[in-house]
């Protein structure tokens, strides 16, 4: 995918807000999840990677006492005053890297004041963490600037924090962790209860294959949509089972859970019971056979998403279903759902194939065309000027 420019974009920070050149330029990248769904924020386990789509920040600090924020896709510039700052002061998209500057301050890492222009080249309501990627390339910054000694792992539930309480969405840390602890030719294996990450090898090249990201173009709100209520539904399952955390339910204690939650209760818990044996299944898979072999979980994991956790879209089933049919290894929607984008695990000789046929069905759905494109696992997050 295309890279942000950062020399273009040094030079539209001294023209936003006047001056000097940036002390800084940061990129986070956005991710995609192979699989586990709706699982970080259930204790479970998770395995994403970052892709070669980021977010850049170019970030001079200074004693104003206010935050200057602008955006090269939004119009005119958000100032706060620092003193203000708290859940609920800023609205939009600047709820976000205004957030993170709150969140860093919770946790002593002083800014008296900062100008921060962002680009980014992950599409936004697509799946693919544009919000994670803004959050990360602000966090890194604003901690390389000001010396911070945070570790990644502060700086995961700093970003975290700021999307949960700043900008209203009730995620989890995986996004975050991608983004900040992502590693080229690897996914990230993440326990969410503890934060263990390891990298696993993800070698699509070397095995012929390509992963491709479907963008349906059907715009998701974490804050406003179903999330929430997807969200509400674990939390009361944890509580009736009375367990910690719902990675401590198995396949095994599905039948008795069955006997004590309502109907939709239960299938909200057996998709995030599965789905976590499906990420298991997957790394195992990964660290002894060729990622193609991974492509029965993709799939299974997709029909658990559209059955039991119901987030899917007649625009996922779509392209899942072409992509599959066209020859795919496996598909599967990926990100919070309710629209976004889905993944396809295809040989790199089918590409031109199968985009032809998710293309084609989504003409004969009567659907907008979606935008096709292969991702590759990529760096985490990093100064890069």
């Amino acid at each position: 995918m295309s890279a942000v420019d950062a020399g273009r974009l040094a030079a539209e920070f001294r023209a936003v807000f006047g001056g000097d050149a940036p002390d800084g330029l940061f990129t986070a990248p956005g991710r995609v999840n192979l699989i586990g769904e709706h699982t970080d924020y259930t204790g479970g386990f998770v395995l994403p990677f970052a892709i070669d789509a980021a977010t850049t920040a170019a970030i001079a600090l200074n004693d104003s006492g206010r935050l200057r924020l602008a955006s090269r896709s939004q119009d005119g510039v958000v100032e706060i005053d620092l003193a203000s700052l708290a859940p609920g002061a800023v609205e939009g998209w600047a709820a976000y890297p205004a957030g993170v500057v709150w969140a860093l301050g919770e946790r002593g890492v002083t800014i008296e004041g900062a100008d921060i222009l962002v680009d980014s080249t992950v599409p936004t309501g697509s799946g693919l963490s544009s919000s994670a990627a803004l959050e990360c390339s602000v966090a890194v910054g604003l901690r390389d600037l000001t010396g911070s000694s945070i570790g990644l792992d502060e700086l995961v539930l700093a970003c975290q924090r700021a999307e949960n309480e700043m900008a209203g969405a009730p995620t989890g840390i995986m996004d975050q962790t991608a983004s900040l602890r992502g590693a080229a030719g690897h996914a990230v294996f993440l326990d969410t209860r503890d934060q263990h990450s390891e990298t696993v090898p993800l070698p699509l090249t070397e095995h012929g294959l390509v992963l491709l990201v479907i963008d349906t173009h059907v715009k998701h709100e974490h804050a406003t949509g179903g999330y929430a209520d997807r969200r509400r539904s674990t939390e009361l399952a944890r509580d009736t089972l009375g367990v910690g955390a719902l990675r401590d339910v198995t396949v095994a204690d599905l039948g008795d859970a069955e006997r004590r939650l309502d109907e939709v209760t239960f299938r909200r818990l057996r998709h995030i019971v599965t789905e976590n044996q499906r990420v298991l299944d997957t790394v195992q898979t990964l660290r002894s056979s060729s990622p193609a072999e991974i492509g029965p979980l993709l799939d299974a994991s997709h029909a658990s998403m559209r059955d039991d956790f119901e987030i899917s879209c007649t625009e996922l089933d779509t392209a899942v279903a072409a992509a599959r049919t066209a020859g795919a290894y496996g598909a599967r929607m990926t990100g919070g759902g309710f629209g976004g984008s889905a993944i396809a695990l295809v040989r790199s000789a089918d590409v031109e194939r199968v985009s032809v046929a998710v293309r084609e069905a989504f003409d004969a759905a009567g659907c907008a065309a979606p935008d096709i494109f292969p991702v590759e696992p990529a760096d985490g997050a990093r100064r890069i000027g």
